[in-house]
């Protein structure tokens, strides 16, 4: 009796309750139209605000498609999502600002959102950290974002966009070329993309591109060279170059939501006849239906693969030692018959009811599929310097040799400059962790990358990994800068011996395209995975890249061992 008055009151409660819950038409929705969203952030355990539009009438049940626009230097989310739609201001350019409220500056016109076009898109605009450019932490952000709207809401996976302007414009060359097939067309404005970003500009062969320019932009040069660039290797280039217009031609490109009308063309087609593809980075190592699975490290790897009819492919490629087609979904590929294959002039003839892999073995192309080593170079293992810090990482200072208080100081002043995340534009929003070695957590060492300063007799994370790592700053060496990056336990260790990276040089060291933090984790993109020098980096003993078993190679090797401030393991 008492078991069935129990269950009676268990039913009358549970009743109650859901009587109490709010109806699912009354449940708490996002509002339409423009505001502001955040992901959590892995890098630094930060919550990362980026603003999103939601369409009016907006359907739960339905896809959309996204449109993604990176802003520009001194900028930001907001920002962003007004010149997207049209209606943003300049960045000070001139006094009276198109769409906004007449001498109102940039900080005035973040602080609330215009009326807006509606159009039937999903559109995003991270901040990426500021004025931080558009690779590293700042692009596993747009990505990270993505991965956030994708969790919140259904989206068409064939009409994803990219666009953005100034440092936003070249992002979305970057981006849209590392990746290519993550976008259905990409339109850049007025860009100023990162170093070797032009050297991919052949993976713009199944993508649409828009180019903006205006005549009497200090880009201009740049945006000319894009054209005649993409002029020859994209599907398709549209080019709109403003008379008497400066560095704003986004107050044209973008005016009465144009960009939305000219996105609405094009889908992603993942399949395509021909792929092209360029790379220097296991971390951008496919696109389509083409995959690198080994390259040579520091080298541009190219693969150009080509269906010639049913079950028919070519491929022609450099730089690469193996490579899969995923050819399944393909509408030229038929599982159930052999597909022939031509590479580099051999002709194969196999059965596959997916993919089909192919490796060099003795300097001979063969039909097998190549399997990294446990210490192979591959993707997240495969440097250079500047990977150490475009993740989650941490900065080391050593204590282990007890050095005195002024001693102390000096080392932890010179780990906090490494990660003082300030700029040329400004604060950046990066925030990782400086501790001393004593201080580091088990918890550090599974889910970060290590900045280690000190050698193996003052920092005892260094010590630690010892005997697992290639090299070492002999203690009694004066003035020499070790720099370099090893793979441990999944993650990076970066270590700096001696000297800092940051060292002045005498003369000025020339890089080509545009850096915008102006950080000193910038001045890591100037080396590959390691870099030994005497006083200044004018004075470089020896440097590059690891070999794909993070060996040094054989020239480094013996400069280093002429030289005598480096102990090899």
């Amino acid at each position: 009796m008492r078991r069935i008055i129990f269950l009676i009151r268990s039913i009358i409660l549970v009743t109650l309750l859901i009587a109490l819950l709010p109806d699912a038409a009354d449940a708490q929705r996002l509002k339409p139209g423009p505001q502001d969203l955040s992901f959590f952030s892995s890098v630094d355990d930060t919550d990362q605000p980026y603003s999103v539009y939601i369409p009016e009438n907006f359907d739960e049940s339905k896809s959309y498609p996204l449109v993604v626009f990176l802003h520009g230097a001194w900028s930001n989310h907001r920002l962003g999502m007004r010149r997207l739609f049209g209606v943003g201001n300049s960045q000070g350019y001139d006094f009276i600002k198109p769409g906004n409220v007449p001498f109102e500056n940039d900080v005035e016109a973040t602080r609330y959102w215009p009326p807006f076009r509606p159009v039937d898109y999903i559109a995003a605009a991270p901040l990426a950290r500021g004025t931080a450019g558009y690779q590293g932490v700042a692009e596993q952000d747009v990505y990270d974002m993505i991965d956030d709207l994708r969790a919140r809401f259904h989206i068409d996976e064939e009409r994803v966009y990219l666009t953005g302007l100034s440092m936003g414009g070249g992002g979305t060359l970057w981006l849209g070329l590392t990746r290519p097939d993550v976008w259905a067309a990409i339109a850049p404005v007025c860009p100023a993309p990162p170093e070797g970003t032009m050297e991919l500009a052949g993976n713009a062969s199944n993508l649409p591109v828009h180019l903006f320019i205006g005549d009497k932009d200090f880009l201009f040069q740049t945006a000319i060279e894009w054209k005649g660039k993409l002029g020859e290797t994209a599907l398709r280039l549209d080019y709109a170059e403003y008379p008497g217009v400066g560095h704003n031609s986004w107050e044209w490109a973008y005016k009465d939501g144009f960009i939305f009308d000219w996105f609405s063309q094009f889908k992603r087609d993942l399949y395509p006849e021909k792929v092209s593809f360029t790379t220097k980075w296991f971390k951008y190592n496919s696109a389509y239906w083409v995959t690198i699975d080994d390259m040579i490290p520091g080298k541009t790897a190219t693969a150009e693969a080509k269906f010639t009819g049913p079950n028919a492919v070519t491929v022609t490629v450099s730089g690469i030692n193996a490579f899969t087609l995923r050819l399944e979904g393909h509408p030229q590929f038929n599982s159930s018959k052999k597909v022939s294959v031509n590479v580099n002039g051999k002709a194969f003839s196999v059965r596959s009811a997916d993919a089909v892999s192919f490796m060099l073995s003795g300097g001979n192309w063969i039909n097998s599929r190549f399997t990294p080593g446990l210490t192979s170079k591959q993707k997240g293992a495969e440097g250079p310097l500047h990977a150490a810090v475009a993740g989650s990482h941490i900065y080391v200072y050593g204590t282990a040799d007890n050095p005195p208080a002024d001693v102390l100081a000096e080392r932890r002043r010179q780990a906090m400059a490494a990660a003082d995340w300030n700029g040329m534009g400004g604060r950046i929003m990066v925030f990782p962790r400086v501790v001393a070695d004593r201080d580091v957590r088990p918890s550090d060492y599974v889910r970060s990358n290590l900045i280690l300063f000190g050698t193996r007799e003052t920092n005892s994370v260094i010590e630690h990994f010892a005997d697992k790592l290639p090299m070492h700053l002999d203690p009694k060496a004066e003035n020499y800068g070790l720099v370099y990056i090893f793979p441990m336990n999944r993650h990076y260790i970066l270590v700096n011996s001696g000297l800092p990276w940051w060292t002045p040089p005498k003369g000025q060291t020339t890089r080509t395209g545009y850096a915008f933090s102006g950080t000193i984790v910038e001045i890591l993109k100037m080396y590959q995975d390691f870099v030994l020098f005497r006083e200044t980096p004018d004075d470089i003993i020896t440097r590059g890249c690891f070999d794909n078993n993070w060996k040094l190679p054989a020239d480094a090797a013996e400069a280093l061992k002429a030289d005598g401030a480096v102990k090899l393991n």
